[in-house]
């Protein structure tokens, strides 16, 4: 986690890839519209998750550079793929050869030289990015990253409690006191991970997902058409749709099925750190793969329950999962295993049952009589709870975390003036 990093005689490279470049937006000296770079160990293609929502929404302000982990391919030196998947967001994945050892100090040693380099010289990032804040989603790269850009500070989003999660790095929990210790601001995706945080930082504030109501409403307007793999399976559907990893309860699907036979539990998305050979099977039990953003809420339509099932242990006792406001949207009735965020924030929109004979039996009132003043108040929380209103509170403590000093020591109705003179007002 050695800082102090070698320079190479090698000159970096970069190659530009996809859509032809955006405008340059100037980078200004004015903090409100000061440029984001970005440390992410998610893809910005890879599902529309919280990094995208916050930052396809922060770039109508602040220019923003997604820097992805490294992938290793058979190329003959470093380089970074540069392209812009929206106007004002610069996405880069460092292309690394197969060679370059996997340890994540030395990665991200050779991908600083890459940057700099990119960041003084590439036509989509010369200039653009200067006086930056850096956001770190992980804390994996901080020791190495952290102040190597010109950037004035650091943000952690601390959405979970990455030292629990299954292969896990050992040295995560200590890379992660590192960036508390150095960040300016942090924010956390649920009250568990704010209790365990806000006594290890002076500026933590929780703030969860939001939901796109208008797309998730589409599961309750007339028009939306149920797709034939879910329309076909024998109801009473029970669905589920996010990961499928090592935070489901499998036990209790096999429960569900067995408990409904004439009925169907689908489960919709991806599987990570699992085997799907050595998930449960049952007649009833249909594992449907990944889905599309855009094929969500049709799917959900066709789902009578929306199914939480998630185990209880480490690794879920801090998620605040992002779905629940999805299926309050879509006017679903809920139920959940208890985990603790959703005991603390969404009872009783959503049904939380402590064992699996309280889950079947709350999946059973649900099919046979739905409250449908819940599912209403469901609706309602989950139109109070936009990215937008998120990102707009979010960006509220960016400015106040990285307010120049010069304008704390002015009288109020300096202020104004002050930002005007900038070109912020």
């Amino acid at each position: 986690m050695n800082r102090n990093l070698a320079e190479t005689r090698n000159p970096p490279t970069y190659r530009d890839v996809g859509r032809p470049m955006a405008p340059v937006v100037r980078s200004v000296s004015d903090h409100v519209r000061r440029p984001l770079i970005v440390h992410c160990h998610l893809r910005w293609d890879f599902g529309w998750r919280r990094p995208q929502q916050l930052f396809s929404r922060l770039a109508a302000q602040h220019p923003v550079l997604f820097v992805e982990d490294p992938v290793h391919e058979p190329v003959t030196q470093a380089v970074l793929r540069v392209t812009e998947p929206q106007p004002n967001v610069v996405r880069v994945v460092p292309v690394l050869p197969d060679s370059h050892p996997r340890d994540v100090d030395a990665q991200c040693a050779s991908i600083v030289l890459l940057l700099r380099a990119a960041l003084a010289g590439h036509p989509r990032m010369a200039g653009r990015f200067a006086g930056a804040a850096q956001w770190f989603c992980s804390p994996m790269s901080a020791p190495v990253y952290l102040g190597q850009f010109g950037t004035v500070g650091a943000v952690y989003d601390c959405m979970d409690e990455l030292a629990n999660v299954r292969f896990a790095p050992p040295d995560i929990a200590a890379r992660e006191r590192f960036l508390l210790g150095e960040a300016k601001l942090v924010f956390t995706g649920g009250l568990q991970r704010f209790d365990a945080t806000s006594s290890l930082h002076h500026n933590v504030h929780c703030l969860g997902c939001g939901v796109d109501v208008t797309h998730y409403a589409q599961a309750r307007a007339a028009a939306t058409v149920v797709p034939p793999e879910i329309a076909a399976l024998p109801g009473p559907v029970l669905g589920y749709f996010g990961m499928i990893d090592e935070r489901i309860d499998y036990a209790l699907l096999e429960r569900l099925a067995d408990a409904f036979p004439d009925g169907s539990i689908a489960m919709i998305g991806p599987f990570a750190k699992v085997d799907p050979e050595s998930l449960p099977r049952r007649a009833n039990l249909h594992w449907l793969g990944p889905r599309d953003d855009a094929q969500l809420p049709a799917l959900v339509k066709g789902f009578d329950v929306c199914l939480m099932p998630f185990a209880l242990h480490d690794a879920t006792r801090f998620i605040n999962p992002k779905k629940t406001l999805a299926y309050m949207a879509a006017g679903k009735p809920i139920v959940s295993t208890a985990v603790p965020d959703v005991l603390r924030r969404f009872v009783p929109i959503v049904e939380v049952a402590h064992d699996h004979d309280a889950f079947v039996d709350a999946a059973a009132r649900a099919v046979h009589a739905p409250c449908v003043e819940l599912l209403d108040k469901g609706v309602e929380r989950a139109q109070r709870a936009s990215w937008d209103t998120i990102v707009a509170s979010m960006r509220d403590r960016l400015l106040e975390a990285f307010r120049p000093a010069r304008t704390m020591a002015l009288p109020g109705a300096f202020l104004g003036a002050s930002a005007r003179a900038l070109g912020g007002e």
